[in-house]
């Protein structure tokens, strides 16, 4: 006779997992340096063998809550790529995206800056982490530009980021409307450059 399991009964998120969604949420909320394994540890509801099996240490996690954060972000603009015909409406919708996160009232500022600003060697795994992500980042936005014609397509980027990345520290710092409001300006000034 075949058992039939009750729909109700959801199943146990793997350990792994569950240390990660953890992180995920604490490291963004209070930052990478805030919160201990032990906290993370509790919360989880994980032992610390389980802990130390899958992450070698919290730098480890740290790293792994980066990844997490990347692979997300790579993931978003392989979507607006899917679903936006041309360059122009996919910065535009890009835009939107950073703007919306901006307005958000869960935002505590860019996880990757956030985490650079806590680990200040250049060779730590953390800021290697942070590093790929920005030039994977850099590079997308640059191709973008490229593809809209704009005559400088590599200060376009430098730009852009110059404006996403004060939008997101204005906004942190108590702002949101503010930093809406000027990185609309900003990247517009910037579309306008590939028209002209």
């Amino acid at each position: 006779m075949v058992e039939l399991k009750d729909s109700t009964i959801r199943p146990t998120t793997h350990a792994k997992v569950r240390i990660l969604d953890t992180a995920n949420e604490l490291f963004y909320n209070e930052g990478v340096h805030t919160v201990g394994v032990d906290r993370i540890i509790g919360e989880s509801h994980v032992t610390k063998a389980t802990f130390y099996k899958y992450y070698r240490s919290k730098d480890a996690l740290i790293v792994a809550y980066l990844q997490r954060r990347d692979r997300r972000a790579r993931d978003y603009l392989s979507a607006l790529n899917v679903d936006h015909d041309t360059p122009e409406q996919r910065l535009r919708a890009l835009i939107g995206g950073i703007s919306h996160e901006i307005m958000s009232s869960d935002f505590h500022g860019c996880p990757f800056i956030n985490a650079a600003a806590q680990f200040t060697d250049p060779a730590h795994p953390v800021r290697t982490a942070v590093t790929e992500h920005r030039d994977w980042y850099v590079a997308s936005v640059e191709g973008l530009f490229r593809g809209l014609g704009h005559p400088h397509p590599g200060d376009a980027a430098d730009d852009f980021f110059l404006a996403r990345d004060g939008a997101f520290g204005s906004a942190h710092l108590g702002d949101p409307v503010a930093a809406h409001a000027a990185l609309l300006r900003a990247l517009q000034r910037i579309l306008d450059e590939a028209t002209h």
